[in-house]
């Protein structure tokens, strides 16, 4: 009888998460430890210590070839990044205002949930000398003595979300909140606030909302202090919707930390209001978080309970299923997430009448963009570039970053089914919008579509997009 692998504890350190992961996407792709160790050129006892935490990886190389075999998308390149986080680890950046570019501030990764300090590391893809792309943390001291004004690190969000609720901004406390200063109610004012901050978002990216949203958040906690009954209860509804939309801005950001801490914060405000279906519905927000960050372990599970949570047979529950489809496709489990996309499609028009106003984007095309994204995932290159194609011709006009994202995955697809000039034209414009909107998503897509573009570099059409990509980007020193 064969040994049992060793129990991980992914939450006992950086170095035990990234072997729990590196196990999770092992056995989704169904290799043996001393198969993969095989086509990674490598011994069988060394990776058997990278998965159990014994003795992390050193070679930068490996890992990057371990993650290509198991088509992790980088998910194992970022996590070997965090063990190494004391700063020796780090690669120098250069960030004289001639190697980082306003597009590069824009394109921010992530943000410290700690308490801010003068040390806090602001995260920023930066190309290394042997010409990889890793997203780093800049001190930010030395970003700022090396040209980059504070307007710019303030289009950071360098506050932290720790720093965003207590209401203090550098020591300043913000002025009381009264229900008289409005013309009309203070929930209708935050309400129709919180719509147009939606609609510029997508236009315009998260990076000019966020402030706002979370400037939003502190006037409706200074209004619950004096409001009462339905008021007060009304005002805590809004107070959870301002959290998840918070929270889908630190998304599209790149910032999954702060994007978990604010839904974890929208989840416990929508129990105190009690709507069912906002408890739902930013349960279901977890289970696409976990996909983005391509958790293999929780996607399909939180999916699964919003489903539970959900009423039966209701638009929320297929929102929720959609999410699952792709936690399968992460899985490696095609046909559980074909089968789930199908079910979606055929409930679409039962749900479409539903009266929650929650999930009223779910339809037809956005079904085919999580079913092209498992596509990809699954390696079905050719399929997933298509379906890509024909959800961006059909997208209505006012939804530029979405507009990206589609595009920098479908640039991904091409480039996986073995078209490099397409994969190069549409990332070029993918691009475009990353710049205009400071979508971290669009860009941790490119930063896959210029390594997929490695073995086509001498091509004019994939040179052209590697050298404007390469503009966006912190350099090393």
């Amino acid at each position: 009888m064969g040994q049992q692998p060793k129990t991980l504890t992914p939450n006992q350190s950086p170095a035990h998460r990234f072997g729990y992961t590196l196990r999770e996407f092992r056995d989704a792709r169904h290799y043996s430890l001393r198969g993969l160790a095989r086509k990674a050129f490598m011994s069988h006892s060394k990776l058997q210590k990278w998965e159990e935490g014994v003795r992390p990886p050193k070679d930068r190389a490996e890992v990057e070839l371990v993650d290509s075999l198991l088509n992790a998308g980088g998910v194992l390149v970022d996590l070997w990044e965090r063990i190494g986080s004391d700063r020796s680890a780090h690669p120098r950046v250069s960030v004289s205002v001639p190697h980082v570019s306003d597009a590069s501030i824009g394109l921010v990764n992530s943000v410290s949930r700690q308490a801010a300090s003068d040390d806090e590391g602001i995260f920023v893809p930066a190309r290394l000398r042997d010409g990889s792309v890793i997203f780093v943390s800049l001190d930010r001291r030395a970003m700022l003595r090396g040209g980059v004004g504070i307007g710019a690190a303030a289009a950071l969000g360098t506050g932290t979300p720790a720093v965003a609720d207590s209401g203090v901004v550098q020591g300043l406390k913000q002025p009381a909140r009264s229900a008289a200063a409005y013309s009309g109610t203070p929930v209708e004012h935050l309400q129709l606030a919180r719509r147009l901050l939606i609609d510029n978002d997508n236009l315009l990216g998260p990076r000019h909302a966020i402030a706002a949203v979370r400037e939003h958040i502190d006037a409706i906690k200074d209004l619950r202090r004096e409001a009462k009954g339905v008021d007060r209860q009304s005002l805590m509804e809004l107070q959870t919707q301002y959290a998840e939309f918070a929270s889908w801005l630190y998304q599209d950001m790149g910032d999954f930390d702060s994007a978990e801490f604010w839904l974890d914060r929208a989840f416990q405000w929508s129990h105190t209001v009690g709507d069912g279906d906002l408890t739902s519905y930013v349960m279901a927000r977890k289970a696409q978080l976990a996909g983005e960050k391509r958790d293999l372990v929780d996607v399909v599970d939180l999916a699964e309970a919003a489903q539970r949570m959900a009423r039966p047979r209701s638009r929320l529950a297929a929102v929720a299923r959609t999410y699952e489809s792709y936690g399968h496709a992460l899985r490696g489990e095609g046909t559980d997430s074909e089968r789930a996309i199908d079910d979606v499609r055929n409930a679409l028009d039962r749900v479409s009448s539903d009266a929650t106003p929650w999930g009223v984007w779910l339809n037809e095309q956005y079904v085919d963009v999580h079913r092209a994204q498992g596509l990809e995932v699954l390696g079905k290159h050719t399929q997933a570039a298509e379906v890509f194609t024909d959800a961006i011709k059909t997208l209505p006009e006012g939804y530029h970053r979405d507009r990206g994202v589609y595009m920098a995955r479908a640039a991904v697809a091409h480039a996986g089914a073995g078209s490099p000039e397409q994969a190069a034209a549409v990332g070029l414009q993918a691009l475009t919008v990353a710049s205009d909107t400071g979508s971290g998503r669009i860009m941790r897509e490119l930063v896959r579509l210029d390594k997929a573009l490695i073995p086509w570099q001498r091509q004019p059409e994939v040179a052209d997009f590697r050298e404007n990509f390469d503009a966006t980007l912190a350099h090393e020193a």
